[in-house]
């Protein structure tokens, strides 16, 4: 019989769904986490539930919060399950089912109330999902937007904030007022450097407000960096009769997510903090390894078999991967241009971090998808794919690997896979993008112009040749045959130069 989630079903749950061990009425607040959504609550918040089953860290259960229409939602939804919510995590065997319990209430999603929750001295650390472009990072200059209407509206009248950096410092001023230590701010967003992108966000806000703020904030509060991974796909219908159907359990906002999860941090927390380290989070002085590693390892392969998978006709990841010539094109590339450019972390093997990439590439339970790894490629390409050739160049390396990737995203470009089927740009430079490949690969012009976002490689003459030589392949013998030219050719040896064909 199907059972609603709340607190009261806990001691009835079949035995193969897992469950708070712990009681619950003794956890008391810690962190406030402002964006709970899908992915804090199969990341952060597991790893907390998973050391309060230890016993251990029973004051820092986590307090909800945000300022969207969705929050407002998401709040009524867990409200009537006690804050509880179900994590499926798609094993390639099966799936397993647990109960995470480290929520214990949430905010209303009011301004003013939520400066009054971040007034409370049991709270010690605000932890943030907002998303990538919640930070009002300026395009043009990289720092913060301080003329942005949301941000300007809050200066016109700072003691009534609407967005969360006008929030943040508006609370830090109170608990400064009051005698009480600021708490720390943590980003758990997948962005790089995410601690100095916060402290830029609420250091410019301060700044915009007055020196002496600005000078106190930078002074006092702490913005640890902190790397984050676990693929977490929407939740919809589906989800939800999952969760139903497998489970006999309804719940209105169950998380699913792989089973694989990590998190490094900066242990940089002068209020305190819990001590995750017990249950697998690695605490480390600089977290920029762990993310130059992941960003082109894990990201920069996410790019690599993007492209030639759609061309090839592939929907979804994993079937991309069961592909020899996806699969073996990607370990080529990882091992023999990318890998080289990561430096050696202390106890991290570079090779067993790129087996678990692949394997969690090939997992069939969580249907990732290649358009989805194809979105948005003139935003990713130059975070994730550029500056590993601009390194391989400067250090006078080969880039054929890379500059074919380059070539295979320039023909995906072109809006039609190697059969004639169209493709739709979801890119929001796609006209662009396609007036480029067209001029590659249909014109046949010589010189071609590379778009700006190439930046100075645009227009150096050993990447130029490499991505003409993948170009001239790519159009001659098509997608398939150039992959495995590729991989059976040897590891760095240049090409000769060819022209690109005339079309």
């Amino acid at each position: 019989m199907t059972q609603k989630l709340n607190n009261t079903v806990l001691s009835s749950l079949p035995a193969r769904i897992g469950r708070p061990r712990y009681d619950r009425a003794q956890l008391t607040a810690g962190i406030l986490h402002i964006g709970v959504g899908n992915f804090h609550r199969a990341h952060q918040a597991v790893y907390l539930d998973n050391l309060f089953q230890l016993g251990e860290g029973l004051d820092w259960a986590i307090v909800g919060a945000g300022l969207k229409p969705y929050d407002e939602v998401m709040r009524a939804r867990l409200a009537d399950q006690d804050w509880l919510t179900t994590i499926v995590e798609l094993e390639p065997e099966g799936l397993n089912a647990r109960i995470c319990g480290a929520m214990i209430d949430f905010v209303e999603v009011d301004p003013a109330v939520l400066i009054a929750r971040l007034t409370d001295p049991a709270i010690r650390i605000v932890s943030l999902t907002i998303t990538e472009g919640g930070y009002f990072v300026d395009p043009n200059t990289g720092g913060f937007d301080a003329g942005h209407p949301e941000i300007l509206a809050d200066l016109h009248d700072p003691a009534n904030p609407r967005t969360v950096f006008g929030i943040l410092v508006a609370a830090l001023l109170k608990r400064r007022d009051i005698g009480l230590a600021p708490f720390t701010v943590m980003s758990c967003d997948n962005l790089p450097e995410n601690g100095h992108v916060t402290e830029q966000a609420v250091v410019g806000f301060a700044e915009a407000l007055s020196a002496e703020t600005s000078a106190w904030i930078k002074g006092n509060v702490a913005f640890p960096s902190g790397m984050v991974d676990c693929i977490t796909p929407a939740t919809g219908d589906r989800e939800r009769s999952l969760v139903t159907e497998t489970f006999d359990l309804e719940d209105a906002a169950p998380v699913v997510c792989e089973p694989f999860r990590q998190w490094v941090l900066e242990d940089k927390f002068p209020s305190g903090r819990p001590p995750l380290e017990k249950v697998g989070v690695e605490f480390v002085e600089d977290v920029a390894p762990y993310e130059l590693m992941k960003l082109r390892i894990l990201n920069g392969g996410h790019a690599a078999i993007a492209y030639p998978a759609a061309l090839l006709g592939h929907y979804f990841v994993h079937d991309a991967m069961n592909d020899p010539l996806i699969r073996n094109y990607l370990r080529k590339l990882e091992e023999e241009e990318v890998i080289p450019t990561v430096p050696p972390i202390q106890g991290v093997s570079f090779q067993s971090y790129l087996e678990t990439v692949m394997t969690r590439f090939s997992n069939p339970a969580v249907g990732d998808t290649i358009p989805r790894l194809c979105f948005d490629g003139s935003n990713r390409q130059p975070k994730f794919i550029l500056p590993t050739i601009q390194e391989r160049l400067d250090k006078e390396q080969s880039v054929d690997g890379l500059a074919l990737e380059t070539a295979l995203w320039c023909r995906y470009c072109l809006g039609e896979d190697e059969t004639g089927h169209q493709i739709e740009l979801q890119d929001g430079n796609s006209v662009l993008l396609k007036n480029w490949a067209v001029s590659v690969f249909k014109q046949g012009e010589e010189p071609f112009e590379m778009p700006d976002l190439f930046g100075p490689l645009g227009k150096d003459a050993r990447f130029l040749g490499a991505f003409a030589e993948a170009v001239s392949q790519i159009a001659a013998i098509g997608v398939a045959d150039t992959l495995q030219n590729y991989i059976e050719g040897g590891s760095g040896n240049a090409r000769p130069e060819r022209r690109i064909p005339a079309g």
